[in-house]
């Protein structure tokens, strides 16, 4: 574990840029791409991983005022971050094949995970009898782990590597290569309940669940600029939908040409259930699923947003401003800005409307 230098947080007050609305900037960021981005479910703490292998936490104060806490490192570039629900361990899956555990409390970064492949995403889930932690990877295994064992406790075999996976409680979605999607019901939770395609056309990017006050479901977002929303029983499928969205006209003359980027990540409100997408365009949209309906967007960056997260009141709402590494290794070019910003969400912002 290693401390920042920093002991003076940047604060809104002294924030010499603008108004006290404005997004905040958090010092001392990574010094390579931003990956992944997490709060914790017990405090304002954020867990930010990274390229340059490392997972920093950060402490928000009431202000958005932040300071540097701790940092421990992988072996590679860090992918995917989640914490426990007590939030005092956090998870980090990163392209060392490792899932990692470090110890809020005593400061210790262990390794807890191991796969044949990068760890594309670590999930924590909170089951009634206890917490177990999913891996997913591109060596297209998902396997669950009982930390206090160095062996999984079940593996399961996906059809193809796994890029984005998500839970809530009892349902886990698993998105992979070639745009399949496989529904968990954690009751059961080597055998999938149901097999899909996307409904999208092209490389599955992102899957969000809903929240645990909304009937199962979740969002999934592409490559190509879409959003479908998807519920899992088929009793719901009538609520299925899929819209456009981080997408430009190419000739403010002609309608029928779109630059197309894409969807880096869906983040749901954790009060109100609507959600965020944010793109390679640089923009950041709010949006409320049953008023099919856009609540707030702004242009956040000159460069792509790579990651978001909402803290576990919703009245923050992080996002990272990186390369994504959707152009590949060519479109690393230097001069990228890299760096995380707080947002203080109003209540107008995510709040659901009334259906119409």
């Amino acid at each position: 574990m290693a401390f920042f230098s920093s002991t003076n947080p940047t604060s809104v007050a002294t924030s010499s840029s603008t108004s006290g609305d404005k997004d905040i900037e958090v010092t001392e960021p990574p010094s390579d791409s931003i990956s992944t981005l997490s709060f914790s479910s017990q405090a304002d703490y954020l867990a930010v991983g990274s390229w340059d292998n490392s997972v920093r936490i950060y402490e928000v104060g009431t202000q958005g005022q932040t300071q540097g806490k701790a940092m421990y490192q992988h072996q590679g570039p860090v992918l995917s971050t989640c914490w426990n629900k007590d939030g005092n361990k956090i998870f980090s899956g990163g392209a060392d094949n490792a899932g990692r555990m470090f110890d809020v409390t005593t400061g210790q970064a262990t390794q807890v995970a191991q796969h044949d492949a990068p760890v594309k995403v670590v999930k924590w889930i909170e089951t009634p009898q206890m917490g177990i932690l999913a891996t997913g990877s591109w060596d297209k295994t998902i396997k669950y782990w009982d930390i206090r064992s160095q062996n999984p406790v079940a593996t399961v075999q996906l059809p193809e590597r796994c890029y984005t996976l998500d839970v809530q409680y009892p349902v886990l979605a698993v998105g992979t290569a070639e745009r399949h999607i496989q529904i968990f019901n954690l009751n059961n939770p080597t055998t999938p309940y149901k097999t899909i395609t996307s409904p999208l056309k092209w490389q599955t990017r992102i899957i969000s669940c809903f929240t645990a006050s909304q009937n199962s479901g979740f969002a999934v977002g592409s490559v190509e600029g879409r959003v479908a929303i998807q519920y899992v029983e088929d009793s719901e499928s009538s609520n299925n939908f899929s819209f456009k969205c981080h997408r430009r006209d190419a000739n403010p003359n002609t309608k029928d040409q779109a630059l197309v980027y894409a969807v880096n990540d869906i983040s749901f409100h954790p009060v109100h259930g609507t959600f965020s997408t944010c793109g390679a365009d640089g923009t950041i949209h709010f949006w409320d699923k049953d008023a099919r309906t856009r609540l707030k967007s702004f242009e956040a960056a000159p460069a792509p947003i790579a990651c978001s997260a909402f803290n576990r009141t919703g009245s923050i709402f992080a996002y990272a401003v990186a390369y994504d590494w959707s152009k590949g290794h060519s479109g690393m070019t230097p001069g990228l800005p890299n760096k995380v910003m707080l947002h203080a969400c109003k209540d107008e912002e995510v709040r659901k409307r009334p259906r119409k």
